[in-house]
């Protein structure tokens, strides 16, 4: 496997070998990737989580050895649980991250990064895991206010299923990258009324297609990504606006990620 890291904040996932392509995700600093294409100087890439395809300037990625990628994903995994955070080495310039970022611990107690080893001088890390199912809304209420940006995964920009997907990667359950591929996962819930705080609510166009996702709160109502990451009431008809007196989107299916 020819593959690279993303030592960056974020990193721009484009659909097409351009700059002028639109953006249809972001690796955030640690994500793992595989290298499946080289054009000119662009990289056609999977992500190593969630199996999800797209291009990256090449002046991006940093390139690893199969011995060093297969080294990184055995390692002990922390991830960044502040909205933003700081990596330091001696003699090199601090690397920014942002809430969800990945970490991996080396031998000697640092993270690896670009040429040497890290310590984490500003903010928290801590191990991909839940105790508990009411963690799930907690944590996805620190992305509260982001704005909404289509294939955003960070507190500076993200949208329905990068929030859904980056809220349950900091609790150690790995989502796919799209509401409808997301939507396949997990086990159903037949009724609102038996939801519980951390399940995740999907919505349908008139098409019948899955467009738009959320995180039940277990009082009414579900934190999601539309203009920003807000909190709006929910019933068995959908999200209703109260600004706007009328239902945003129209309720389809729930799923539960946990046991």
């Amino acid at each position: 496997m020819t593959g690279g890291i993303c030592y960056l904040s974020l990193v721009a996932v484009r659909s097409g070998p351009s700059e002028r392509s639109e953006m249809v995700n972001q690796l955030l600093f640690g994500d793992l990737v595989e290298v499946l294409e080289i054009s000119n100087h662009w990289l056609k890439i999977r992500t190593l989580h969630d199996l999800y395809e797209g291009w990256c300037d090449q002046k991006q990625i940093h390139m690893l050895t199969d011995e060093t990628l297969e080294v990184l994903r055995g390692s002990s995994l922390q991830l960044a649980g502040d909205i933003t955070g700081l990596l330091t080495t001696r003699g090199k310039p601090a690397l920014n991250l942002v809430l969800g970022s990945s970490l991996y611990t080396l031998s000697n107690g640092l993270f690896a990064g670009p040429g040497g080893d890290y310590h984490l001088a500003e903010g928290s890390s801590c191990p991909p895991s839940m105790q508990h199912p009411d963690e799930i809304a907690e944590t996805a209420a620190l992305y509260l206010n982001a704005p909404y940006l289509w294939g955003g995964r960070s507190p500076f920009g993200i949208d329905c299923s990068g929030l859904t997907q980056m809220v349950f990667k900091l609790k150690g359950i790995s989502l796919k990258r799209d509401a409808a591929q997301q939507a396949v996962q997990g086990r159903l819930i037949n009724l609102i009324e038996e939801a519980k705080a951390g399940d995740v609510a999907f919505f349908d166009n008139e098409e019948g297609n899955i467009i738009h996702t959320g995180i039940i709160t277990g009082r009414g109502s579900i934190i999601h990504a539309s203009g920003e990451v807000k909190v709006d009431p929910l019933d068995h008809h959908g999200i209703f606006n109260k600004n706007e007196g009328k239902y945003s989107h129209k309720l389809r299916l729930i799923k539960r990620f946990f046991d």
